[in-house]
């Protein structure tokens, strides 16, 4: 499972401090600061093509700053951080992951209002302050073009439950994640009458989206879910892959930044969650074929215009309850 068990949590919760009000610092008071404690971890799930990049630049913008970068996945990174947590030991200053929502709920960060954030969908940052986009991920339908005209592909949820495309679509077999938030929009009730219809069209099941986009790419299957970033890559390298915009809503992941609850480094930590979310910051991730969370970064493609696209981020409760989307997600498929 990708989240740790609710007696974790518990002792958690209770040996962290309630979380104290947002905050700001201006910019000339922040660096004097930084230059004072000298030093920088951050704890991040970003691959490292991205995050390395984004810290170097940091660096050379701060060069007083050691920086670490500690990077791991989604599930390991929130257990490292729970089991030192648990510990005492709070040896991240700044983080960032998926699961900000859970950081929240965990008291493991603070609010921090960063002069960028106004440049920010409301679905991209936190409401009170604690965490702010880096960069998003849409799970969106694509399709290979060289088996599908445009006009013969899906356009929306209830296309795909026509017979012809029984076993003919690719699917991730832990997109828990997707299941919670369309059960968020939709209603409990209509979502798993709907997936269990989607179970009789056989998907076909492999593990992360980087192998369905590839999978598609080579003609396995005319459909597949992935990540529209991926698909706008490869057809830059000549891949026969489209994907399609249309889809209500389109479930999006987050992958935000956040400032420590107990940062050794405070000042340092807020300077980096400045950088990756200013627009320099984010026309670095825009630069590594990356969608970029910010709204006024020229998308990577004009349908990836994140203001058209009808986009639903995955909410807090969706990963504070996984475990039970998972269940019922591996029961309804036969997983």
């Amino acid at each position: 499972m990708r989240l740790v068990s609710h007696f974790i949590l518990l002792i958690i919760v209770a040996l962290v401090p309630a979380p104290i009000r947002a905050q700001t610092t201006s910019q000339p008071a922040l660096v004097e600061a930084a230059k004072k404690e000298n030093k920088l971890v951050w704890y991040t799930s970003m691959a490292i093509d991205t995050s390395k990049p984004l810290l170097d630049a940091f660096q050379k913008e701060y060069p007083f700053i050691k920086t670490e970068l500690v990077r791991a996945g989604e599930e390991q990174l929130m257990n490292r951080v729970m089991s030192e947590t648990r510990a005492g030991q709070w040896l991240f200053d700044a983080i960032s992951t998926s699961a900000m929502g859970a950081m929240v709920e965990r008291r493991l960060i603070t609010p921090y209002i960063s002069p960028e954030r106004d440049a920010f969908l409301s679905e991209f940052k936190d409401p009170q302050g604690y965490w702010t986009g880096i960069f998003v991920n849409n799970l969106v339908l694509c399709y290979n073009t060289k088996m599908l005209a445009a006009k013969e592909a899906p356009r929306n949820y209830p296309d795909l439950l026509d017979p012809k495309w029984k076993g003919k679509m690719l699917m991730d077999s832990t997109d828990y994640d997707w299941f919670g938030t369309l059960a968020t929009v939709w209603g409990k009730e209509k979502t798993v009458g709907y997936m269990k219809r989607l179970a009789v069209q056989n998907p076909l099941w492999r593990r992360g989206h980087g192998l369905t986009a590839q999978l598609l790419g080579a003609g396995e299957v005319p459909l597949a879910w992935a990540y529209n970033f991926r698909i706008e890559r490869m057809k830059t390298e000549g891949a026969p892959v489209e994907w399609i915009e249309t889809f209500d809503p389109i479930v999006v992941t987050v992958s935000g930044m956040g400032l420590s609850a107990k940062a050794a480094n405070p000042n340092a930590a807020k300077l980096l969650i400045d950088f990756a979310t200013s627009k320099r910051g984010q026309q670095m991730v825009r630069g590594m074929r990356r969608v970029p969370a910010r709204s006024d970064i020229e998308p990577l493609a004009p349908k990836m215009d994140q203001t058209k696209l009808k986009l639903k981020a995955v909410p807090k409760e969706v990963y504070l309850h996984l475990d039970d989307h998972a269940r019922e997600f591996r029961q309804i498929f036969g997983l």
